[in-house]
């Protein structure tokens, strides 16, 4: 167990360092600067200079990355480059937004989709199943955007249910309301992430139903229902463990369009605002948080699969 986490460890430094370098690379691209951004287009070229001087844009680019890791090594993300704000401050509240939003999905959609994929994997080839799998495709295909929309023309304009904009306090509200009030956004990211686990829970179970000792149990007599409970869902634990790990990273790092798509002031919608005023340092450190958080999970998905399955355990 030490020498996987180890090693997990490792692979996840190297994955960080790699992902900073493609999103430094990437914002270097991108035309104009964040110098040129704040003072607008009637600025001199001399005030021009004179604030790429004050911000470090002047330096070459390995410098500026290089000062930046420094910085970030030593536990500091830096000041933004638009506001002149600490990048700590920026993301203190927003990420409390959308950490609340994605909880709630996971708690709601995770439980849910599961026990479709396993109902599904109790009755292959039947209705239900056929069902269930046309619609998890029909999901994957439909981005989420398009879902967004198809829900508010539902909700909002049709029925007159739910919010097209999700703002306002979330304070002295009970489950339900939050629930009622986040309704839309986490709707779109249930189908979102059921999409993926159905079919992979699905597909876990069935793979374990082939194994010799789950057909001996078949010829015993033993109900189906006992053996996927009891037996083949331990088995498949490993697989479905990190594909749910890999929806929760997804939660957290990848509903940029859900929340600049309702309105919601969560780090998706900051990073979009860093990156229209090219700001590297803001960019740079959620980039961060969302690659720590995938690591993070990842490792936490591996360990679990490696303590549910002996066979990983003892390979011999």
């Amino acid at each position: 167990m030490f020498s996987l986490i180890l090693k997990r460890l490792g692979v996840g430094l190297i994955t960080v360092l790699a992902v900073s370098m493609i999103i430094f690379a990437g914002t270097k691209i991108l035309p104009g600067d964040a110098a040129q951004i704040r003072l607008g287009q009637q600025a001199t070229e001399a005030n021009v200079a004179a604030m790429r001087e004050r911000l470090g844009l002047d330096k070459p680019f390995i410098v500026q990355y290089a000062n930046w890791l420094t910085n970030f090594a030593k536990g500091d993300l830096g000041v933004s480059l638009s506001s002149d704000v600490p990048i700590t401050s920026l993301i203190g509240d927003r990420y409390k937004n959308t950490l609340f939003v994605s909880s709630l999905t996971a708690l709601i959609g995770v439980p849910i989709s599961l026990m479709l994929g396993i109902m599904a994997a109790m009755f292959p080839g039947s209705l239900y199943d056929r069902i269930l799998t046309f619609v998890s495709v029909s999901l994957v295909a439909a981005p989420e955007f398009f879902t967004a929309t198809l829900l508010v023309l539902l909700f909002v304009f049709a029925l007159g249910i739910g919010n097209a904009v999700v703002v306002g306090s979330t304070e002295n509200k009970g489950l339900f309301e939050l629930i009622a009030h986040f309704a839309l956004p986490i709707t779109t990211l249930c189908f979102v992430i059921a999409s993926q686990l159905i079919r992979m829970s699905r597909a876990a179970v069935l793979n374990v139903m082939s194994s010799p000792y789950i057909e001996m149990a078949v010829l015993k007599g033993i109900p189906r229902k006992r053996i996927i409970f009891r037996h083949a869902l331990l088995n498949a634990i490993g697989p479905i463990v990190n594909v749910v790990a890999l929806n929760l990273a997804y939660l957290v790092t990848g509903v940029i369009v859900v929340e600049v798509y309702f309105g919601y002031p969560g780090l998706a919608t900051l990073i979009v605002q860093g990156v229209q005023t090219r700001d590297f340092v803001l960019i740079q450190g959620l980039g961060m948080i969302f690659c720590l958080t995938y690591v993070v999970l990842m490792l936490i998905a591996d360990i679990a699969a490696y303590a549910s399955n002996p066979r990983l355990r003892h390979p011999k």
